[in-house]
């Protein structure tokens, strides 16, 4: 992969991610990628999670290269300066209302320092999928719009259905007792790519009664403009999803399976941003030492990312399924994760897990995921956490919460077979059978045999030639270095 310079300039991408944790975390790979192919790179955060990014990774943190730089943008929402996650209905809401005319200001900023010869014009913008007025700004000013995508094919193509479900009265629901009377069991026999899925497992941005729902309105607006960008590229790679490429490639004019990112930028012999990391958190890494005493394959790792939220009730049962499975544990627990009030677990909780169990705020998860003492993975079911766990050969509990976590938890447990899915109305003794049969049940080292197969086959599609490294030339070549 490689740009070609124009007049000693190098073609000038501006990337913006959906300003949360685990779409940042992606474009920032991504973005990464790109500059290490020649191009020169505009990354756009949001002015509160900037400040986090500094707090979090330190002053100089995010100081880049020439070639590499930083903007930032308001976000309409009221300041905070607490480490917790912004709330996301609000977030959406504002994206909508709010994000438009900061970006065409910074469209403007860069399109006066390239008039001063200070970088070069912007050549292509590389927007997370779900930003979509970008399209909008894009085309006002002639430039085009690449869709990126921090989800998997799948959740991708199922999104898509949305506009079919209205039209077929299956979207909003019509009333409450669809939730419960089996309504959601049904089969989708027309989603290409992906026969046997049923309603529940498509992205559940979907299930409300309210036709003006901001999530469902949100997606539906979002998705009429995926067809107007020059490109889609999806967070994923062919073997994984085949069939759902294969069927997106007849539905979009150019679909591109870039990933997993990681690997790709394994092969990066010292990348000068290596130190630049990903973590709107601090991360604590004393976890890494406690796991050095940990057996290879003994402990289970838990965390539910970075937006999704439990009951404390829900807490209490998920903490005793743990303690009581006698399995080493290490459990991640966001001060905001339990709704409307901190963690505290009973003194008994405490006493029974001291010796087997460690607790952090958060953690550098990449490294937790690759440690040989680590045999299992409880997760949420996020894109990120999912494809990390598969690149480091861990099988997973999970516990979906929303969004595209449906259908992730659906393609882990019944197409790859490297899962099983939690009840998300979670008991103690549903908890502690799952975990001992995840650890150390057939079932078990059945899933850690297949995503150790999975893990190969991921490797391979980053190694030179591979699929992703080919998808990825060709993208560069295709679409950013194209002649319009």
């Amino acid at each position: 992969m490689g740009s070609k310079e124009v007049g000693n300039k190098k073609p000038h991408l501006l990337c913006i991610p959906f300003p949360a944790q685990s779409h940042i975390k992606a474009m920032l790979k991504f973005a990464k990628l790109l500059h290490h192919g020649g191009f020169h790179i505009t990354f756009v955060n949001t002015e509160f999670n900037h400040k986090l990014y500094l707090k979090s990774l330190g002053p100089d943190s995010l100081d880049g290269l020439p070639d590499f730089r930083f903007e930032t943008m308001p976000d309409g929402l009221q300041s905070s300066d607490e480490d917790t996650t912004q709330d996301l209905i609000s977030l959406v809401e504002s994206v909508g209302k709010n994000f438009t005319a900061a970006f065409r200001d910074i469209l403007v900023k860069l399109d006066r320092s390239a008039t001063c010869n200070d970088i070069p014009p912007v050549s292509h913008i590389v927007s997370d999928g779900w930003m979509a007025f970008t399209v909008t700004a894009a085309e006002e000013v002639g430039i085009p719009v690449v869709l990126f995508f921090t989800i998997s094919a799948s959740s991708f193509m199922g999104f898509n259905q949305y506009p079919t479900l209205e039209e077929k009265g299956l979207a909003p629901l019509k009333e409450e007792s669809w939730l419960t009377n089996g309504f959601l069991d049904k089969v989708l026999d027309w989603v290409p790519g992906m026969k046997d899925m049923r309603l529940r497992d498509l992205p559940n941005n979907f299930i409300t009664t309210d036709p003006n729902d901001v999530g469902w309105v949100f997606c539906l607006e979002s998705i009429q403009k995926f067809k107007r960008g020059s490109a889609i590229v999806i967070h994923t790679f062919d073997a994984l999803e085949h069939e759902v490429l294969d069927s997106l490639s007849s539905m979009f004019p150019r679909v591109y399976a870039i990933g997993p990112h990681q690997l790709l930028l394994n092969r990066i012999p010292e990348p000068p941003l290596k130190a630049m990391g990903y973590s709107l958190w601090k991360e604590e890494t004393e976890c890494l030492q406690w796991l050095n005493s940990k057996a290879p394959n003994s402990v289970v790792y838990v965390n539910f990312g970075s937006l999704a939220f439990v009951t404390p009730e829900h807490l209490v049962e998920f903490g005793w399924g743990l303690a009581n499975s006698k399995v080493p544990f290490f459990w991640v627990i966001r001060p905001d994760l339990v709704v409307r009030e901190w963690a505290i677990f009973q003194p008994e909780f405490v006493a029974e897990t001291k010796e087997r169990g460690l607790i952090a705020s958060w953690c550098p998860q990449e490294q937790v995921l690759e440690h040989s003492s680590v045999g299992g993975f409880v997760t949420h079911s996020g894109w990120n956490s999912t494809i990390e766990s598969l690149c480091a050969g861990v099988p997973m509990l999970c516990l979906p919460c929303f969004s595209d976590q449906q259908t992730n938890c659906y393609c882990v447990c019944k197409k790859w077979g490297i899962g099983m899915e939690i009840s998300y109305d979670v008991k103690r003794d549903e908890v502690e059978k799952l975990v001992i049969e995840l650890m150390e049940g057939e079932k078990g080292k059945q899933m850690k045999n297949k995503v150790m197969e999975w893990r190969q086959l991921a490797e391979e599609a980053t190694a030179p030639h591979g699929s992703s490294s080919t998808n990825l030339d060709n993208f560069v070549n295709q679409v950013l270095l194209r002649k319009s």
